[in-house]
């Protein structure tokens, strides 16, 4: 049997992880400022977690939900303490696409409508009505293609309050910063007239914290930019530093109903165990703090460069959620990151280059990918 061939690959085989710092089976180090799709938080293989992991797989690794699991009840208090969501209730899940699955369905059945509003240029998943909700006609199939979704500009607050007067809307989904889309950002003007028409027209504010929550934008959420509490939150990505994982943040008007939602695999001790080894890390390493002292200073040094590298038209994100847009494709520049420079990103569009590394990357880690950046940009 082969592998169904949907991804196109680099031809580089890691098998070793440290830090912000890769290797793969020829012995080549790479600087690692992508994280895996913005999944490594505290570093690859973090001590601590490693630790815990195996400490917890020696004892048992899974059993169904159908019994009692503390490590659950344990999570969920300290992700309320360490995100300041502590009224929120917390149902976990595999990924970050069934998260907004599940946002998307609890808004459902809370309003009892069936139309979605979301960004252009927004990405929330690959599964039935998420997918219908990524801005990527490729990825939609004719099966989840319903006309559930109506697209609208990030930031243009009339148009989405055109839409919810109709008040057939049971929820507004937005990345407070766009991760494929480009790195954009929502705006507080936007994000605070939006909550308040959400609540006027009876829908749902849902906010996909995916890629850039759980510390990346600097605090705990990107949404605590913006002067805003919304009624459902997704996480996933950086929850378990690589292992799957994914939870919706429930706001307490939300009462929940016997059956309403359901998994096999969410929230499994090893899962858990993951999930609180990663905040223990965020606590004892102030790795939040990090990602904002961190990300500033590496904006500063992008935009610095971006004086001097005519190719570079704007720096863009908050904290270590970074897009460097470009007047040429992104294309031949991260081949020359990854096989001349030794160092992985990510992209965006076609001109985009996408940077989410560890949230426990240092200012030195910073410069020495700045070198190698420049390095790349002169090889051109």
């Amino acid at each position: 049997m082969k592998l169904f061939d949907v991804y196109p690959l680099f031809p580089v085989t890691i098998v070793k992880g440290q830090g912000c710092k890769v290797w793969d089976d020829q012995g080549q180090e790479y600087l690692d400022f992508y994280g895996g799709h913005a999944v490594i938080s505290i570093g690859h293989s973090h001590p601590h977690y490693v630790k815990k992991m195996t400490e917890q797989l020696d004892r048992i690794g899974f059993y169904s939900n159908s019994i009692i699991n503390r490590l659950q009840h344990e999570f969920a208090a300290r992700l309320g303490k360490a995100s300041g969501c502590d009224d929120y209730q917390l149902f976990l899940i595999n990924s970050g696409a069934e998260a907004n699955e599940n946002c998307l369905k609890l808004a459902s059945f809370k309003t009892g409508r069936k139309r979605v509003l979301a960004a252009e240029g927004a990405f929330h998943g690959r599964t039935s009505l998420v997918v219908e909700a990524t801005d990527n006609p490729k990825i939609v199939a004719p099966v989840n293609n319903n006309g559930h979704v109506t697209f609208l500009p990030l930031n243009d607050l009339e148009a989405w309050e055109r839409e919810l007067e109709k008040q057939d809307v049971c929820a507004c989904i937005l990345e407070c910063i766009q991760g494929v889309g480009g790195v954009h950002m929502a705006t507080p003007e936007f994000a605070q007239g939006l909550q308040a028409a959400c609540r006027r027209y009876g829908a749902v504010l849902v906010c996909d914290e995916i890629q850039c929550g759980y510390g990346r934008s600097g605090k705990f959420f990107a949404f605590q930019w913006l002067g805003i509490r919304p009624d459902l939150i997704s996480v996933a990505k950086g929850i378990g530093n690589g292992f799957p994982m994914g939870g919706v943040l429930i706001a307490p008007e939300f009462a929940p109903v016997y059956g309403q939602l359901g998994t096999t695999f969410g929230g499994s001790h090893l899962a858990c165990t993951a999930a609180l080894a990663v905040l223990d890390v965020f606590e004892q390493e102030k790795t939040v703090e990090n990602a904002h002292e961190v990300g500033e200073y590496f904006i500063s040094r992008l935009r610095e460069l971006q004086k001097k590298e005519p190719h570079i038209l704007a720096v863009r994100g908050r904290g270590l959620m970074i897009g460097v847009v470009m007047d040429i494709p992104h294309k031949e520049l991260r081949s020359k990151l990854i096989f001349e420079q030794h160092c992985f990103t990510g992209c965006a569009s076609s001109n985009i280059l996408r940077i989410l590394p560890p949230l426990s990357i240092t200012k030195a880690d910073v410069d020495d990918f700045i070198n190698r950046l420049k390095a790349a940009f002169a090889s051109l």
